[in-house]
């Protein structure tokens, strides 16, 4: 837990990959980990190496309502070191799996526009750019562009 935690932190605090300014804190990433508080369809998966947690992913409904049970959003954080080595392919390909497995159709990515390595990851894993919602998103006091890709599973 702590060692999530302090990963997710450290991406909130000092990257433009997620718009999220509220750190997280061991109760809350508690009720993520047991999806307390969510949709049916969602999953918390860990990777770790030799050092300990290099990355984590989930997924959870993509909006809220019915008519979107289906439909799924993820999330995929890595540690630096993790970057580039194919953490993150095996994490998105474990949450398709279990996506796919629990009855979703679609998942989607919501990139950072400032994160171009991200669009370039998604491509590699078959997802498709659906639109780009301009200046959606809003820290470090500029506007930011959210990328939203999908794959169809």
């Amino acid at each position: 837990m702590a060692a999530i935690v302090t990963l997710w932190n450290d991406v909130i605090a000092n990257t433009a990959i997620t718009f999220t300014t509220e750190l997280k804190t061991h109760a809350g990433v508690s009720e993520d980990i047991l999806c307390k508080n969510t949709p049916e369809y969602t999953a918390f998966l860990v990777a770790e190496g030799d050092s300990g947690l290099i990355g984590f992913a989930t997924f959870f409904q993509f909006r809220n309502g019915p008519g979107y049970a289906k439909t799924v959003e993820h999330s995929i954080t890595l540690a630096p070191q993790a970057r580039g080595q194919g953490v993150g392919a095996r994490l998105l390909g474990a949450l398709c799996y279990e996506a796919k497995r629990y009855g979703a159709h679609s998942i989607f990515a919501g990139v950072s526009g400032e994160n171009p390595k991200a669009v370039t990851f998604h491509h590699k894993q078959g997802f498709h750019h659906v639109a780009t919602l301009k200046e959606v998103g809003f820290k470090f006091n500029r506007w930011m562009d959210l990328v939203l890709m999908q794959k169809i599973l």
